[in-house]
């Protein structure tokens, strides 16, 4: 299958893993940006094959995980309403709010509709004009455009009952604020593939400068994410610091013009909170002012929330890759994908979910002992 079986290849990732021990001369840690990453990384044991010396990081790139728990608890105040039929991804059902999920709303007589892309939200609102529907957007550069472009097409299409409840972040103000945490131990970054085919490498050089910190593009495959580190190790050992694009048959330095006319067009940034992590100054997407009318937190007036986090939940270190998950006393206890406490351990790129799902419940195999990717 192309694109697939060429980019797991056991041969090839052994003559990667050989460069890599061949380059490694000290100690270094690199952290993977995208959740997506992560799971490839958990699931084909990378991390356990590379050299002791190389640690890799789990970041913040679930767009899931780090949607805030205020937001959270509106979604789950705007679903519970009779007036509104409120579609998502099926990823955002089970993440918990203060005291209930999607789910728990639907079972209570809400009208929450799993759907496979905004325009779908935007099609059950023409047939329904006699109510409110809302799609919930969340997400990182990748999904952005899609859910502006919807927007845009309600606006075009004069479909006055359709409202997005916006929770996007972007990238680039994330690894600025991992590299200004007084805890930072991050000397590299993995950056995330598709995000970049979107918004292309321009906003990284300045961050890599900055920071004297590499950038590697990197896409999601084993093989991908075994050369992007090859090459960042590399940068490392020679003292560099530049952005480098690993994954060029997706990422154009410039990206794509079209999306991101449509995002300047349909968005504006702002600041935005980021769950486990607080709020970062530019990291975020609103709608502007030409769309305002199609924001679902100004046309419901959702105030006053109290949000609770459980104290027992962990994922904000997990989060900013200050612990693993399975150093959270819950983990694997009574934080479990059919019990979760956060959004960490229900999210398809949870980090939590993936050390669940491929049973990295505490004790990590030397490289001797892990098996070669497959």
């Amino acid at each position: 299958m192309k694109y697939i079986d060429e980019f797991q290849d056991p041969a090839l990732a052994r003559r990667l893993l050989d460069e890599i021990r061949a380059t490694v001369t000290r100690p270094w840690a690199l952290m993977e940006v995208c959740g997506g990453q992560t799971h490839t990384i958990i699931r084909h044991g990378i991390d356990q094959l590379l050299p002791q010396n190389v640690e890799l990081i789990h970041g913040p790139g679930c767009p899931v995980c780090v949607t805030p728990l205020e937001v959270i608890d509106k979604a789950l105040e705007i679903a519970a309403r009779p007036d509104v039929i409120f579609c998502s991804f099926g990823d955002m059902l089970r993440v918990p709010g203060s005291d209930r999920d999607l789910f728990q709303v639907r079972s209570h007589g809400g009208d929450v509709r799993v759907v496979y892309s905004p325009l779908d939200a935007l099609k059950i609102a023409q047939q329904n004009p006699h109510r409110q529907v809302v799609f919930f957007g969340i997400g990182f550069e990748t999904t952005a455009p899609p859910n502006a472009m919807t927007v845009h097409q309600a606006h075009k299409l004069g479909i006055p009952n359709f409202s997005l409840l916006v929770s996007h972040v972007r990238v680039p103000p994330a690894i600025e604020a991992i590299m200004q945490s007084p805890s930072c131990r991050v000397q590299a970054f993995l950056a995330a593939g598709h995000v970049c085919s979107v918004m292309g490498t321009r906003e990284y050089p300045e961050l890599a400068e900055r920071f004297r910190v590499p950038i590697v593009v990197t896409g999601f495959e084993p093989l991908d994410i075994l050369e992007g580190i090859r090459r960042t190790v590399r940068q490392l050992e020679r003292g560099e610091h530049t952005v480098d694009n690993a994954y060029p048959r997706a990422v154009r330095p410039e990206g794509n013009p079209a999306a991101q006319a449509m995002l300047a067009d349909v968005f504006e940034v702002t600041d935005r909170a980021w769950r486990g992590i607080g709020t970062i100054p530019g990291s975020g997407w609103r709608l502007s002012e030409r769309y305002r009318d199609y924001d679902a937190e100004y046309r419901f007036s959702v105030e006053g929330l109290t949000t609770r986090e459980p104290a027992a939940c962990r994922s904000g270190e997990v989060l900013q890759g200050l612990i693993k998950p399975h150093e959270c006393e819950a983990f694997g206890t009574t934080c479990t994908p059919r019990t979760p406490l956060g959004a960490t351990m229900v999210s398809s790129e949870g980090a939590c979910a993936a050390y669940y799902l491929y049973r990295r419940l505490g004790t990590t195999p030397t490289p001797q002992e892990a098996s070669p990717v497959a």
